[in-house]
């Protein structure tokens, strides 16, 4: 599936980007307390290139020997390229992808040997183990251990201080083999920098790193951790993927990257690693150790308050001799995770049209902290389907479960389309009849607007055509122009404006 050759590294996938003039060296010394952050999300909101702060000036004002990588995934197109993909070519991943989770039998010699791409990515999962890798080229244990070297930024003016916000974070379950790295999971959850060998790993209690601690806090041990910084593109877009728990990411990662993942063991803790990374933190997560992590700006576009989360001892940090600290922030939407979030969106399309046949088209509006609100097209055949389908939607994956409002509506709406939304609910919407409501249901507990963190209320809009007994009056007949005089239209207007676009 790939058009782009593996990106084994991050480096490789940085030598494209330059390669492909997207890659912007910023030679200025930068300040990683705030002002790194103001310039990267300027870059961004401009569809900018990746930048390399090669002068990053640490708190103290020392200038760190580390440069700094930001907006790795600041375009789309960029985000499709660490898939290996042109963006026009996400459809096929992402029907590819669902057929890797839901194959059909195959129907003869003929369709075996159609299905070869599939086995091999299916190949590419098993990992190759090192002895050596350039991960490990220096290794920092006990005293000198020193998490101040490292240029972590301080994003926003009330945050409580310096956070690694694009880690790995790497973890396996209690009673797991070292070498089962399908047991292994891999997520991005942000790291707060408490002392020079301490940090607070903030997971939720849904998700598989916090899952694991709790395996391994029920019998009274310390979680081996180690966190990734600056891995490959593949892993990056992997971890962040909403992969069913069954499925490890560090796997997953070969295939997306049609090539086995390298891997090292660590060296302070009994775990594997990605070989090609740039820096790994390792350590262990206390069983019962807790610090206040917070505030920090969040992608609501508010910060968070303090929360205890588990503490972090970190062991050893191990890196390439020339490492580079790879670094993104969040914020109120545009970010890099709600542009990953687009990707995402459609490469999960065929994946939920499988267990949603119905669903025409789906959108999740970046502005709407990319899944608080869900927009859904849907080919309508009897009466109630909308609801059926938002019920189904809410119910599928974890993620939807957080989606506070669906709008349904039939497929001559652009779900993308605020002014043909805004026409759908205006013309086929009766809030008496056709709002439902539910509450008590999960939501993220960083939604302020909820009455109990943790919970709250949902709401579907049904603004699809009334069908049968969903109505007891004719409904109206959608005005449309004709094909003939569209094209005759058109034929005239760019005689009389020539230059004009639709």
């Amino acid at each position: 599936m790939r058009d782009l050759p593996p990106f084994p590294s991050l480096r490789s996938f940085l030598d494209w980007c330059e390669a492909t003039a997207q890659l912007q060296i910023v030679p200025d010394p930068v300040p990683v307390c705030h002002q790194m952050t103001a310039v990267h999300r300027a870059v961004l909101e401009r569809a900018g290139p990746v930048l390399q702060f090669d002068h990053p000036v640490l708190a103290g004002g020392a200038k760190a020997a580390v440069p700094v990588v930001a907006n790795l995934f600041g375009t789309p197109d960029r985000v499709a390229a660490g898939l290996g993909i042109t963006l026009d070519r996400l459809d096929d991943l992402g029907a590819f992808l669902a057929a890797l989770r839901s194959p059909a039998p195959p129907g003869g010699m003929r369709d075996t040997l159609s299905r070869w791409p599939m086995l091999k990515a299916a190949l590419a999962t098993r990992p190759k183990f090192t002895s050596s890798a350039p991960v490990q080229q220096i290794v920092s244990e006990g005293a000198d251990v020193d998490l101040a070297a490292l240029p972590v930024q301080t994003h926003w003016p009330a945050d409580a201080g310096p956070l690694i916000t694009w880690p790995v974070v790497v973890t396996r379950p209690h009673g797991s083999d070292v070498a089962d790295i399908a047991a292994y999971n891999a997520g991005v959850y942000r790291a707060q920098v408490l002392a020079r060998d301490k940090l607070i790993i903030r997971w939720l209690p849904h998700r598989g790193g916090a899952a694991h601690h709790q395996s391994w806090a029920r019998q009274g041990e310390k979680t081996p951790v180690a966190i990734v910084l600056g891995a490959d593109p593949a892993t990056l877009l992997s971890a962040a993927l909403p992969l069913p728990e069954t499925v490890s990411e560090l796997a997953f990662a070969g295939a997306l990257n049609g090539a086995r993942p390298r891997l090292v063991a660590a060296k302070s803790v009994p775990l594997m690693v990605s070989a090609d990374a740039e820096i790994v933190l390792e350590g262990w997560v206390s069983p019962t150790e807790m610090a206040p992590e917070g505030p920090f700006g969040d992608h609501t576009g508010y910060y968070n308050p303090a929360e205890p989360f588990p503490v972090m001892q970190v062991s050893a940090i191990t890196h390439r001799r020339d490492p580079i600290y790879l670094s993104t922030y969040t914020g109120r939407p545009p970010d890099e995770p709600a542009i990953i979030g687009q990707v995402f969106n459609r490469l999960a399309l065929p994946t939920i049209r499988a267990q949603i046949p119905e669903l025409h088209d789906l959108w999740l509006p970046p502005a709407a902290c990319s899944y608080r609100i869900a927009v859904v097209s849907i080919n309508k055949r009897y009466p109630g389907q909308a609801r059926r389908v938002m019920m189904a939607l809410w119910g599928m994956l974890p993620q939807f479960s957080y989606t506070k409002m669906i709008i349904a509506v039939d497929p001559d709406i652009d779900p993308t389309n605020w002014d043909d939304i805004a026409w759908a609910l205006a013309t086929r919407m009766d809030p008496a009849r056709d709002v439902m409501l539910l509450e008590n249901t999960p939501m993220d507990y960083l939604d302020f607007a909820s009455p109990r963190a943790g919970l709250a209320g949902k709401m579907g809009i049904d603004a699809t055509t009334k069908i049968d007994s969903e109505t007891s009056r004719q409904w109206g007949q959608v005005m449309q122009t004709s094909a003939g005089d569209a094209a005759f239209a058109e034929d005239l207007v760019s005689r009389l404006m020539p230059g004009s676009a639709p």
